[in-house]
C-alpha cells in the first residue's frame, strides 16, 4: 500500500474527504518527523514505537576499489513493532 492507497483506505473507512484523510495522513507523518529530529521518542503501547538510534563513525570500504574510508556519525530513524502489531500480524 502506498501514500495515496493509504489516503483513500482512510478516508473510506472513516467515511470522510479524501482531503481530510491526506491532511491527517500528512500530519502524522509531520509529527513523527519533528520528533524524531529533537532526538525524542514516540511509543504507542501495543502498536510500536519510533526511535532514533547513534551510529557511531567507523571505518568503512568502498566497494569498488576496496580503499578504506571514514563513515560519518549520523543517527537512524527505527521503527519497533510492539507486541500487539505483531500479534495481529501474525
Amino acid at each position: 500500500m502506498n501514500k495515496s492507497e493509504l489516503v483513500s483506505y482512510i478516508a473510506d473507512k472513516y467515511q470522510t474527504s479524501k482531503v481530510d484523510g491526506e491532511k491527517f495522513v500528512n500530519k502524522f507523518i509531520e509529527t513523527i518527523e519533528d520528533v524524531l529530529a529533537k532526538g525524542d521518542s514516540i511509543e504507542l503501547v501495543g502498536f510500536g514505537s519510533f526511535v532514533v538510534k547513534k551510529i557511531a563513525e567507523r571505518e568503512g570500504r568502498n566497494p569498488i576499489t576496496g580503499a578504506p574510508l571514514i563513515v560519518k556519525a549520523h543517527n537512524r530513524p527505527i521503527f519497533k513493532a510492539g507486541k500487539g502489531l505483531k500479534d495481529k500480524v501474525n
